[in-house]
């Protein structure tokens, strides 16, 4: 696979690095603290140039005001979310909604939609975190990233293969409380990417999906199971 001067690391469950072309740092679903998948060397963040968050669970967005206070990164995600960031601190903030489009440090981001639920668990309260959604990316050199969230399979993956054409294609597996592999696999035939890398297995004894049975269910899927701290580029 040729991605074309991108790196994507897998930082565990839906937590991915990406650094374009022009030497951007976008950090999705920051959860690295408290991530058992993610390795030691991975927890302590440096750079973050974007973050990225698809919806308000603790196992995306653990990290991520501490990250917005300390990194300073334009952070992206459903306005409702967005607003709940900016009051803890997150300084800089781009908010949007589903079938809106905006480029962030040269990357085009477009937010999508996603089956799940949002809410953000704020001390001893679980406050409005918006819809979940999923991105899809358009980097300068061409690539299409699909980041699904945490979503069960619908229909209309069908306009985003159709509307966006996303190549590569980041899929929920685990089961239980996303896609299992069977769910996954049907999306796939709606999506119809070059390239899917499983993510959100494992993590937890519920996530039981696993990247065999998947592939299993889909024998001629271009399937990528990367390893906690593995970069492709």
């Amino acid at each position: 696979m040729n991605l074309k001067g991108i790196q994507l690391t897998w930082l565990g469950h839906a937590t991915f690095r990406i650094q374009t072309p022009e030497g951007k740092t976008l950090i999705i679903d920051p959860w690295l603290a408290g991530n058992p998948k993610c390795p030691e060397s991975e927890k302590t963040v440096k750079t973050a140039d974007v973050m990225l968050c698809t919806h308000g669970h603790h196992d995306h967005i653990g990290d991520a005001v501490e990250l917005g206070k300390k990194l300073d990164p334009i952070a992206v995600g459903i306005i409702e979310l967005c607003a709940w960031l900016h009051k803890k601190g997150v300084k800089r903030v781009a908010p949007m909604n589903k079938g809106g489009t905006q480029t962030v440090a040269g990357v085009k981001i477009t937010m999508v939609h996603a089956v799940h639920s949002g809410g953000i668990q704020d001390g001893d309260e679980m406050v409005e975190g918006g819809e979940a959604c999923g991105f899809v990316l358009e980097f300068s050199n061409g690539v299409k990233l699909y980041h699904a969230g945490d979503t069960s399979v619908f229909g209309d993956m069908a306009i985003i293969r159709d509307l966006y054409a996303p190549t590569i294609c980041l899929l929920p597996i685990g089961d239980h409380f996303t896609m299992s592999p069977r769910e996954a696999a049907y999306a796939c035939k709606l999506l119809r990417p070059e390239i899917v890398i499983p993510m959100h297995f494992g993590t937890f004894p519920q996530l039981t999906g696993t990247p065999a049975e998947f592939q299993k269910l889909a024998p001629d899927l271009n399937m990528l199971e990367m390893k906690p701290g593995q970069t492709i580029s």
